[in-house]
């Protein structure tokens, strides 16, 4: 056994190269009244990059967990390293070398950036917490993967984006066999995604095996070698990535063709204004933030991680506080100190974290799409469950929810489908204008498309709507006009005719190349 290192990732290596590093056999997880997996079974190639595709609900978190330890298979076999392989819990399928990075975050806000990146192994004198080596150690492997942000800042206060490259970061400082890794890409922007993958090669280099799981189809050919797809939790098929279109990979997913991309028309909306913002800052010494956003219109909101696009929409709707700056709905200034007031004027915010922020996820299907707006379901102070029931069963088929019931827990639900229910909430509420922070994350190709005709309807019917996003193409394919941010400012603005990847990236950078030049 030998091992090697890459900013204090440790490879190691036992088995010949020939061997799979991983093996599935017959492999089966049930759950009340859903079949997750059945009777899957596959190999991983031993140093190899394994991408691993499907729609929501195809049974690729239930994989995951069954192989980071969270989940046992009722059913089946799996070896690991050339052992038969069914860790008890997360810690022995860390002891084991797997590690996983899921998309789903799994930090603890209140301690610092350093202190959740050497978590399980602090570094002591004395008996005692050496604080000075765990801030360097912590600023080294956030400089891999190209956060700028100082180690003792709280999580807590990082944005989604983030808090996303100190999972990825964490994954690095530990031994690992086998990485699994779970949309890491979903809220990053190009720059990111670039050194993400560098690293990702780095460590293919080293003998290090990773399994990948993205919906964003463009960037699999970077990372994979063999690709699996799982459809309604059963295996579909395996094999080289080479010579597989987007398309091919499509139709393997959803075994249908997906079509209509939500791209709008280009004609531009001809209403009033729905938001407008002027001299909005951040704080006294920001910069000065004003936009305009017209009934019927999508706005796009691109810029690098820290760039200040979640920090905006926040104070826009309340949730942060802002030093300056006045709001327009529908012409009309309006104050706006908390998300209440957000709401009461008409302006409701769609959050990155669907999960932490969206949703209630113990609570019912129409418990959530109804909460925004109880007046309308109740009578004299008492809640009407008959008309609750019937508001949600309407939004259900409105929105093509995909739900046995009404009355089943929105944890339940794929990403997909839990998106659809925080448009239905706020839909609930009759917004004049929407603002949709990182609106596709975590979601499949299927699933986007439905979720892009639903902004194209809401604009068709008048609404404002403002879009946060990393994902450029999509941007480019959802809306009117594109607003850069760079540095807390805006950089500039393009319009639909002059879309170009290209042009918006070099006005992503302009503020980060002046500090440069300075």
């Amino acid at each position: 056994m030998h091992g090697d290192e890459l900013s204090g990732f440790r490879v190691e290596t036992s088995k010949g190269t020939d061997s799979p590093i991983l093996r599935l056999q017959s492999v089966g997880k049930r759950f009340p009244g859903v079949v997750a997996l059945r009777d899957v079974s596959f190999e991983i190639a031993r140093g190899s990059g394994h991408v691993l595709l499907g729609e929501n609900g195809a049974g690729k978190s239930t994989l995951i967990n069954l192989l980071g330890g969270v989940l046992q298979p009722d059913d089946g076999s799996i070896w690991f390293d050339g052992a038969p392989y069914r860790p008890a819990s997360p810690l022995e399928a860390f002891k084991a070398g797997i590690r996983v990075v899921h998309q789903e975050l799994n930090l603890l806000s209140n301690l610092s950036v350093a202190e959740n990146l050497l978590f399980e192994q602090l570094p002591s004198r004395r008996g005692l917490v050496n604080f000075r080596e765990m801030n360097r150690r912590a600023a080294e492997l956030l400089a891999e993967v190209g956060l700028d942000v100082a180690p003792t800042t709280e999580v807590g206060r990082l944005g989604v984006a983030q808090m996303q490259l100190v999972e990825i970061a964490k994954a690095l400082c530990h031994e690992s066999k086998l990485l699994v890794l779970d949309e890491p890409t979903a809220t990053l922007t190009v720059r990111e995604v670039d050194r993400l993958f560098a690293i990702l090669h780095r460590l293919k280099a080293k003998g290090v095996t990773t399994l990948y799981i993205s919906h964003r189809l463009e960037e699999i050919s970077e990372v994979g070698d063999q690709v699996t797809v799982l459809r309604d939790g059963q295996h579909v098929t395996t094999r080289p990535l080479a010579g597989l279109g987007i398309p091919d990979i499509v139709q393997l997913m959803v075994g249908r063709t997906i079509t209509g991309q939500g791209a709008i028309g280009t004609a531009a909306p001809t209403g009033g204004e729905a938001l407008g913002v002027t001299d909005l800052k951040l704080a006294a010494d920001s910069p000065a933030i004003s936009f305009s956003v017209g009934q019927g219109e999508i706005v796009g909101i691109a810029g690098l991680v820290g760039s200040g696009r979640t920090e905006m929409v926040r104070a826009l709707f309340g949730a942060d506080p802002k030093a300056a700056g006045t709001i327009r709905i529908e012409g009309r200034e309006v104050e706006i100190v908390s998300p209440k007031d957000a709401v009461s004027h008409g302006l409701c915010l769609a959050t990155e974290d669907r999960k932490g922020q969206g949703l209630l996820l113990e609570m019912s299907c129409a418990e959530n799409m109804t909460i925004t707006d109880l007046t309308r379901v109740s009578r004299r102070g008492l809640l009407q469950r008959g008309q609750e029931d019937d508001f949600s069963k309407r939004l259900v088929r409105e929105l093509r929810v995909k739900t046995p019931s009404i009355h089943q827990a929105v944890r339940t639900f794929s990403g997909g489908n839990q998106q659809k229910v925080v448009i239905a909430k706020w839909l609930f509420r009759g917004p004049k204008a929407l603002i949709f922070d990182e609106p596709t994350r975590g979601i499949d190709v299927g699933a986007k498309a439905e979720i892009y005709e639903l902004l194209g309807n809401l604009a068709s019917d008048g609404k404002g709507i403002l879009v946060v996003s990393s994902d450029l193409p999509e941007l480019m394919a959802i809306c009117h006009r594109i607003l850069v941010f760079s540095k807390g400012r805006i950089a500039g603005e393009v319009s639909r005719a002059e879309f170009e990847e290209h042009r918006i990236l070099s006005l992503a950078y302009q503020e980060y190349s002046r500090v440069r030049a300075g």
